[in-house]
């Protein structure tokens, strides 16, 4: 059994009360180890050894906290294998996938910010000959990161660096539900000789820890990546006690398909975003918008492509589809499914579970599903299914698809396929989204900006965004 422990000034501990939760493997449905059951006490503890550390860390020299970050960079990347074998079993992804995506993608969250913080610079304004003005930015003190399970590390990591590159410390909670990558990071934390306080991480249940943190008055912000709901009830928390909020939430996004497009690139691509880590990915496009006049082409050669996903165990070199991850996470999809059927919705392919052999046949398997037949206004074209499931719909016009593609309370990202380049502007500039992708998907630059409208979401994260979150700018006019 594999036993979780919190990491709280610099060193390894179980919840103030011994309490334990199941950690389950989503691939076998099987309990395979333990993780603290923490509560406020836990929270309060973290809270002051961050605020113990917070002096001297956030005086630091840059220099100092790069070179510590890039050093907990370095382990990540020496412990691929370890980490992505982790990730596989704890969220139920294909290993293949942890390897190329999460696992690198950590690292790379560390390696940036502590380069970014070597290159940053302060606005300087000259009024005339009468004064100067200077934006000084400071660390806000002890913040809170709280991060989702399905890109635990990658997710984990792309909150906590910033902050503690900026110079804030940090009180962090990973999802209780794949708790185990941030449980090694805390080790390598440790061995890169990260100061006591500077990172802490509490494991256990948001409505327990997560709302100790939302609403302990000495975490200054609170930086949360999840569903909708959750999100409301932070920002109900904290918003009347004025602290900062970075809030990426759920997604519906929209993948359109004109008839202009690169048809194999748009094909294979839409595979992708489709069905990538199980569906459940934020920014994975679950409806799918097709010009009328290639509708009947693509979606025979997409239900084609879509077949010949393999459905399997994680670490199997041919899994293109693994377990989603947990029992109640599966049976919400599948009420989905049966939602679907209801409101009048063909199932072109898939729509079940999956019962795999031996070691793996109480696992959390679904076929990739796909429907067509739904208005683009039913619950099942509105509501976040976040699993292997999307819809086809054939559109007729631009404005047409516009207002399908607008008419959801989210507005996380979009994506265009089309080699119209004027059209792609302006399709882009109407689409309600905050991130837009033209003939591709999931591209990333941590330079840009990173966040939702509507119901996705307040706040942006990545590059300097995500540094100016966690600062705090002051404005000196010096007389002349």
């Amino acid at each position: 059994m594999e036993v979780i422990q919190n990491y709280i000034n610099g060193a390894l501990c179980a919840a103030h009360t011994g309490a334990t939760l199941e950690n389950i493997e989503p691939a076998k449905g099987k309990v395979y180890g333990t993780i603290p059951d923490s509560d406020a006490t836990d929270v309060q503890s973290a809270v002051e050894a961050a605020e113990a550390a917070f002096p001297a860390w956030s005086k630091t020299l840059r220099e100092e906290r790069s070179r510590l970050m890039l050093k907990v960079a370095e382990l990540i990347d020496q412990n691929l294998d370890r980490l992505a074998a982790a990730e596989s079993k704890d969220n139920g992804k294909p290993l293949k996938l942890a390897k190329r995506v999460d696992i690198p993608r950590a690292s790379a969250n560390f390696r940036f910010f502590a380069t970014a913080i070597l290159h940053e610079s302060s606005d300087f304004h000259q009024t005339d000959e009468e004064a100067i003005n200077m934006t000084l930015r400071s660390p806000l003190g002890v913040v809170g990161c709280i991060s989702p399970w399905n890109l635990p590390l990658y997710l984990f990591t792309w909150k906590i660096a910033p902050a503690i590159a900026a110079g804030n410390t940090v009180v962090a909670k990973p999802s209780e539900v794949t708790p185990m990558t941030a449980y090694l990071l805390s080790e390598l934390c440790i061995e890169a000789g990260l100061p006591k306080g500077v990172l802490n991480i509490v494991h256990g249940l948001g409505p327990k820890v997560g709302q100790a943190m939302s609403e302990h008055p000495k975490i200054k912000a609170i930086s949360f990546t999840g569903g909708t709901a959750t999100g409301k009830q932070i920002a109900a928390t904290a918003a009347p006690m004025f602290k900062k909020l970075s809030l990426e939430l759920g997604g519906k996004n929209p993948n359109i398909i004109f008839a202009d497009c690169d048809f194999d690139k748009a094909l294979a691509t839409t595979v992708h975003s489709s069905f990538a880590n199980q569906g459940q990915i934020c920014l994975c496009g679950s409806r799918i918008f097709i010009e009328r006049a290639i509708y009947d082409k693509f979606k025979t050669a997409f239900i084609e492509k879509v077949k010949s996903l393999k459905v399997g165990p994680p670490e199997a070199e041919d899994t293109k589809v693994g377990a989603v991850v947990s029992e109640p996470h599966m049976n919400k999809v599948l009420s989905y499914i049966e939602l679907a059927k209801e409101e009048g919705g063909t199932i072109l392919f898939g729509g079940e579970r999956v019962v795999l052999e031996g070691d793996f046949q109480s696992g959390y398997y679904i076929q990739p599903t796909i429907i067509e037949g739904l208005s683009y206004d039913c619950r099942t074209n509105q509501e976040e299914i976040f699993g292997p499931v999307v819809t086809l719909t054939p559109f007729d016009s631009e404005e047409e698809v516009l207002i399908m593609a607008n008419t959801s309370q989210y507005g996380l990202s979009s994506t265009i396929w089309t080699t119209d380049l004027n059209r792609a502007n302006r399709v882009a500039k109407q689409i309600q989204a905050g991130i837009v992708w033209v003939n591709t998907w999931l591209f990333r630059d941590l330079r840009t900006p990173f966040g939702g409208v509507k119901n996705s979401g307040v706040g942006r994260e990545g590059g300097w965004a995500a540094l100016d979150f966690f600062t705090e700018k002051k404005n000196v006019c010096i007389k002349l």
